[in-house]
């Protein structure tokens, strides 16, 4: 069996696994990257979340891929707000269509914006946002799935540092004294390393090392937040989505047949609201919300609840074709090849971030370790959809948030790092996993010059490292990162 030994192995592919081996391998480690899939990018590509919703944060790596992006034609834009059920009707319900022209939100492509205006999302006060403030402020980056997959393996590639298996899956690990020593992956290859980060969606490296891990609603005891349930509850978990894509046609289908009830198994008895966001070249990404209940998700095979999405995703297109003649001018052209999941398990780590710090702000947290900020409010999908409002400020994440309770060598940078259910519902989005992962291998970086482990590094060190890389950290902007944000085009 071969063996190889690297500095750091990171294990998902996904935004916070492709940020975290991108800034090890810039400090000079020799990383390896696995990815189970057969393209970097995760839920950003091979599910379709190819959308940056507004948010603080993303002034890093994921400014340096939008970049590379621009270069390409029609592989990313900026969106703004378009129309939205809720300025027709806020009693609306897709059950009843007649009563406004839109079945959810849209977001259209802005040519007028530039990125620093999707960084973003707070209301001032807290609750919820005008729309005066929404169409100011609330912009977003979408781009090619193909485009951003082969733009990441390339940026990886030009560090000369990193090793990318692609189609590899984890199987095992080896691990003791709170230490990861090595692990054995599908092709039969044994690696060992210093140091690791878990990227993947289910933390599966963390749970073969015996992390311990949480799932569903947290109990109101268990942080003291005062949004949570008295009890827990597994089987709360945010719902899942099967995003699809269509394409405009010359022709419209004025006839369309008349869609079926919605399926008995739905997540509620009546078809759900869409977003409707456009791509540069003009096709749509239709994200329902959501495909199915979150527990129903976690419950099912995967490739049964697959099929079953499918079937769901094909009844709720003739449904939007049938009652908005809109969409008789679009072709379906796909559902992407894999289930968009928004939450699983959470592993426990050294600081949960919990419903405290995103309403206490950067102004009342009193952490010293802060890696990455954020400002997306509160955010379900399903039966336990939570509706909080707006927040009235940023609030920064902890680097203890990434560090797994009982290792020295073990970070997690998806959305299985240290959150409660409530927080994760928050800062789970794309960009603010990239900002873990950007984290996660500047730390490896230092840890390794120190020859320390991961948890003993000097946190502001680590945030002096970020700063460098131009990576926010406090609210507002600061001057010279504003003026850096304005090269986009270079």
């Amino acid at each position: 069996m071969n063996k190889k030994s690297y500095d750091l192995v990171v294990v998902g592919g996904g935004s916070g696994g492709i940020a975290a081996a991108l800034s090890a391998a810039r400090s000079g480690l020799q990383v390896l990257l696995v990815e189970k899939g057969p393209i970097l990018g995760g839920t950003s590509t091979m599910a379709g979340v190819c959308v940056w919703e507004p948010s603080v944060g993303g002034t890093g790596i994921p400014f340096d891929l939008y970049r590379r992006l621009k270069q390409i034609p029609d592989a990313v834009g900026i969106y703004t707000r378009g129309r939205h059920f809720s300025l027709e009707n806020p009693n609306y319900w897709p059950h009843n269509p007649e009563r406004v022209g839109f079945p959810g939100g849209e977001s259209i492509i802005d040519t007028n914006r530039v990125y620093a205006d999707s960084l973003r999302r707070h209301f001032p006060g807290g609750g919820f946002a005008d729309e005066e403030f929404k169409r100011e402020y609330w912009h977003g980056v979408v781009f090619e799935p193909d485009a951003f997959a082969k733009i990441a393996m390339d940026m990886l590639s030009e560090t000369g540092c990193c090793d990318v298996l692609l189609n590899t899956t984890f199987i095992e690990a080896e691990s003791g004294n709170g230490k990861v020593h090595s692990v054995r992956l599908s092709n039969g290859l044994v690696i060992k390393a210093p140091f690791w980060v878990d990227a993947s969606g289910e933390g599966v490296l963390c749970c073969a090392c015996g992390a311990e891990s949480l799932i569903g609603f947290d109990s109101r005891s268990r942080f003291n937040e005062p949004s949570a349930p008295e009890h827990a509850d597994e089987h709360a978990v945010n719902g899942a989505t099967l995003i699809f894509r269509v394409t405009p046609t010359n022709t419209s289908d004025d006839n369309p047949p008349k869609p079926l009830p919605p399926p008995p198994c739905w997540w509620s008895e009546y078809y759900p609201p869409v977003v409707s966001t456009q791509f540069p070249n003009g096709d749509l990404q239709i994200n329902m919300l959501p495909t199915m209940a979150g527990a129903e998700a976690a419950e099912t095979d995967r490739p049964a609840a697959y099929r079953e999405c499918e079937r769901r995703v094909r009844a709720q297109w003739a449904f939007l074709q049938y009652w908005w003649p809109e969409f008789r001018r679009f072709r379906f052209v796909k559902a992407f090849p894999m289930l968009g999941v928004r939450e699983t398990r959470r592993i426990v780590c050294e600081y949960m971030l919990n419903e405290h710090d995103a309403a206490s702000g950067l102004s009342r947290q009193h952490h010293p370790d802060i890696i990455g900020i954020t400002d997306h409010p509160f955010d379900t999908h399903g039966r336990h959809r939570r509706n909080h409002g707006e927040l009235s400020e940023p609030y920064g994440i902890p680097y203890r948030s990434l560090v797994v309770k009982g290792f020295k060598n073990l970070l997690v940078t998806s959305r299985c790092a240290g959150f409660s259910s409530i927080a994760a519902s928050s800062c789970r989005l794309s960009r603010t996993m990239m900002e873990l992962g950007q984290a996660a291998g500047t730390v490896a970086g230092i840890a390794k010059d120190m020859d320390i482990p991961l948890s003993d590094v000097p946190v502001e060190k680590l945030r002096d490292a970020l700063r460098t890389q131009q990576v926010q950290l406090g609210w507002p902007m600061p001057e010279e990162l504003k003026q850096y944000l304005d090269k986009e085009n270079e």
